[in-house]
């Protein structure tokens, strides 16, 4: 620890105490007020982080739960029910357990993993068929792109969305693919599904 066993002088610590303030720490899907440690440097030159404090404040893992019980099905009006116990005091203190909370996490989760998603290096993959789908959501149409391995591993690659379904779209979608890395010089077998756009680019591909 920067400031050393606490009572016992020693002259090659970093950092000095000085006291607490306000703060929360993560704890089983939901945040936890607690007494936050304070430190400042031995030089004068202000006040430091304390590196596991910094670590169990951390909030990025609300946003993986919310998203991996979201996907499991776990309604945000049922979240709390998802959630480990931690003792009937600490549950009457803990906050981030709302429906709005869990609903903006969740978006702010899928948002990252999408773009996750969209940027992956697609060189590495050695992939013998390519799926592709399209999926309509009201007035909206996303064209997914499943790639299926050498060893029957699925690999999600991409999606493009429009206002329908058209060559234009799809052919968007493959331009990404191939940028991305995905080697097109190889035979693959491409599955569309039953769409006339996805039938005609594949169509006007093969010609």
């Amino acid at each position: 620890m920067a400031c050393g066993p606490r009572g016992r002088h020693n002259p090659e610590r970093t950092a000095v105490r000085h006291g607490h303030g306000v703060g929360s720490v993560t704890l089983g899907g939901r945040r936890v007020p607690v007494e936050r440690p304070r430190i400042r440097a031995v030089d004068g030159s202000g006040e430091l982080a304390v590196a596991l404090y910094e670590l169990f404040s951390d909030t990025e893992v609300l946003g993986r739960l919310a998203l991996e019980r979201m996907l499991a099905g776990l309604s945000t009006r049922r979240y709390r029910v998802g959630l480990e116990p931690v003792g009937a005091r600490t549950e009457t203190a803990a906050t981030s357990t709302s429906r709005s909370a869990v609903s903006r996490r969740f978006v702010a989760q899928t948002e990252t993993a999408l773009a996750e998603l969209l940027a992956a290096d697609l060189s590495g993959l050695d992939l013998v068929a390519l799926m592709m789908e399209g999926v309509h959501f009201g007035e909206h149409t996303c064209v997914v792109a499943l790639g299926i391995g050498i060893d029957g591993t699925k690999h999600p690659l991409s999606l493009v969305e429009g206002s329908t379904e058209n060559a234009t779209l799809v052919t968007d979608l493959i331009v990404g693919l191939r940028e991305r890395g995905l080697d097109v010089t190889r035979p693959i077998l491409v599955v569309p599904d039953g769409s006339k756009a996805l039938r005609s680019w594949t169509c006007s591909t093969a010609r």
